[in-house]
């Protein structure tokens, strides 16, 4: 038996650009990957759940500092909002523009212009269902939580339904995570700058939204913004442990041009002068 050991090693080399590369069959099986990528998805996801479920329990127990905490930035943030015209009327424009439907709408739209003109068709249907799913779990876990909405003695702004956590705030975060892991192959390297600084403004800004409106608490926002980005930073990794890239295979469309690591988003070798003697 321990003879035969050295011929279940799988060997690994590097090619020019740093990346490794398998010899022949004994690239690592596909089954290893998948099942590690699908642990760090779940690791991810561990990583966000556990202090939304934190802020969660805080806040159904009304632990006291972090209550007078989220009352007094609501009392100081509604202030500033009904002293300045022009910023309560930037605020509230921008909670219409933020109704989830809208956003919604439009990256359905993306999605079926990067499945039909890009032919990413399992990307598409990612993103697409990670965002209906992070739609319908946010409002489950508003009924979950059960909190009521801040109380301000002369309001700036009304909304109905529960608190915890902001649905504008999560639907936001998540929206902005998964469409840029979604366009993410197809963008030019300028492109890609300034998706990702607009996936990072647009959610900010909602969540400063729903505090200076008075309609959420800091810790709505906060849970909402960590549950957006968790759920679709766990999910694509997900996606990637579902169709994983095997060293020895060509690479995919799907993943040539992502964020992924580059176990996952393998390189065409660099052509060297040797070639041609």
């Amino acid at each position: 038996m321990p003879d035969r050991l050295p011929n279940q090693v799988n060997h690994v080399s590097a090619d020019a650009t740093g990346h490794p590369t398998a010899l022949g069959h004994e690239a690592r099986p596909a089954a290893y990957g998948r099942g590690r990528r699908m642990l760090k998805a779940v690791g991810y996801g561990l990583l966000f759940a556990v202090p939304v479920t934190l802020l969660a329990f805080v806040v159904r127990q009304k632990f006291l500092p972090v209550i007078e905490l989220d009352e007094a930035a609501i009392t100081a943030a509604t202030d500033v909002t009904r002293d300045n015209d022009a910023l309560f009327r930037f605020l509230v424009i921008w909670q219409e523009m933020t109704q989830p439907k809208w956003p919604y709408i439009a990256a359905t739209i993306l999605c079926i212009v990067i499945w039909r003109r890009h032919q990413l068709k399992t990307r598409a249907i990612w993103a697409f269902v990670t965002m209906m799913v992070a739609w319908n779990l946010q409002l489950v876990l508003k009924v979950v939580v059960h909190r009521a909405r801040p109380h301000v003695s002369d309001p700036v702004s009304h909304a109905p339904g529960y608190s915890f956590p902001s649905g504008h705030a999560a639907n936001a975060a998540a929206i902005a995570t998964i469409v840029t892991l979604l366009v993410w192959p197809v963008l030019s390297p300028r492109a890609r700058r300034i998706t990702v600084a607009v996936a990072v403004a647009y959610p900010l800004i909602t969540a400063a939204d729903r505090v200076f409106l008075g309609v959420h608490f800091p810790s709505d926002v906060v849970a909402g913004l960590l549950f957006g980005s968790g759920l679709g930073v766990a999910s694509y990794l997900g996606y990637l442990g579902w169709n994983p890239t095997q060293h020895h295979a060509p690479p995919p469309p799907e993943g040539t041009a992502g964020p992924e690591p580059h176990e996952l988003n393998p390189r065409p070798p660099v052509e060297s002068d040797d070639d041609e003697r």
